[in-house]
């Protein structure tokens, strides 16, 4: 059985509390909470918040401490505080008006340990710098109150499909122990451009962060040069119009991993704004703010055409295999039956069988 830990508890991970706004902030300020996990302990507070708050860069992040950063006593902190295991970080930002998102989500599954939901694409999963009440963790604090399910993975922004809560601390432990571990299975589906042959195979390219200067971009790397090892497993479900319909198992965990790994193979996924056959430049500083109908229509889809499908893992409670399925969201399924933009430029369009 799971132990659940009291109310009282002094548990760094049961501990969800939330500060009075200090006086001299906004009386609506918005306030962010980040617990410090043990493998954060002893960073720099402005690494620790660029490692939380996602495209921000370090002087970002640097004058967000500055300006917005606070105890759980409502004393300010500085950038080149040291951060301790067990304590939370408080960001208290004046009230700004959010980029619209979907606000709907689809419970999957739900038990006195879990809840499993089918995040729509559009929908970011943590606050960020553009973010707050249209995120994931701010609508399960709406629906479940102050002591919500607590998200035990990430996923990014565009990417639809099956995300896991732990609905109390040692659930979300236990999950988050899972992911780390690696062990568990996870499928995603992608649309991608041209007809990626052969029908199955394994990508091995080494990852590692990009030298074009842009945050979180990634790209193939000797490991001799600092890259890690990522690995890929796809199979090929249906080709038709200058499309494939791929399913693809990350073996290992790297970041935009899957984009990278078909990108770097000349299928990139319909929708990439990053790795796409244009690259980053023309679409990368309205990845937050929204792409023009121009753009979009040059993209073929207005996000990028990839949904985390059908996920294994390990329940909490009993440590038997739990199996989670997402079906194919509207715009991919549309995607595939449509095809690109007919006026698409022609490189976008080649077929490659």
């Amino acid at each position: 059985m799971i132990p659940r830990p009291p109310a009282d508890s002094q548990s760094p991970i049961a501990q969800r509390k939330t500060i009075p706004i200090p006086e001299g902030c906004h009386p609506q300020s918005i306030i962010l909470s980040f617990p410090v996990a043990r493998e954060q302990a002893g960073q720099r507070l402005d690494r620790f918040i660029q490692g939380r708050i996602p495209r921000l860069s370090r002087t970002r992040a640097n004058a967000i401490v500055r300006a917005c950063a606070y105890r759980e006593d409502g004393t300010k902190r500085m950038p080149s505080d040291r951060v301790r295991y067990g304590e939370t970080v408080y960001i208290i930002r004046p009230p700004f008006e959010e980029p619209i998102a979907p606000r709907e989500f689809t419970v999957l599954y739900e038990d006195e340990d879990v809840l499993a939901v089918d995040k729509p694409p559009g929908l970011p999963v943590h606050p960020s710098a553009t973010y707050h009440k249209n995120t994931l963790s701010h609508l399960l604090r709406e629906r479940y109150g102050e002591n919500p399910p607590q998200i035990a993975h990430r996923l990014d922004k565009e990417t639809s499909g099956i995300v896991v809560c732990g609905k109390h601390a040692e659930a979300e432990r236990r999950l988050k122990r899972a992911f780390e571990d690696r062990k568990t299975s996870k499928t995603y589906l992608a649309v991608v451009r041209g007809h990626l042959a052969p029908d199955q195979g394994i990508i091995d390219l080494p990852l590692g962060r990009a030298e074009s200067g842009l945050h979180l971009l990634m790209e193939p790397r000797p490991l001799d040069d600092g890259g890690s090892p990522a690995t890929t497993e796809y199979r090929v479900l249906d080709r038709a119009r200058a499309l494939s319909l791929v399913e693809l198992k990350p073996v290992t965990g790297r970041q935009h991993q899957l984009r990278v790994h078909l990108a770097a193979l000349s299928h990139p996924i319909v929708g990439d704004k990053l790795y796409g056959p244009e690259g980053p430049a023309p679409f990368y500083e309205h990845i937050e703010t929204g792409m023009t109908p121009e753009l979009e229509r040059r993209l073929g889809l207005a996000r990028h055409a990839l949904h985390a499908h059908r996920l294994v893992v390990p329940h909490p409670r009993t440590g038997e295999p739990l199996e989670l399925v997402a079906p194919l969201p509207e715009d991919m399924e549309s995607l595939w039956m449509r095809g690109l933009p007919e006026d698409a430029p022609d490189e976008l369009l080649e077929d490659v069988s």
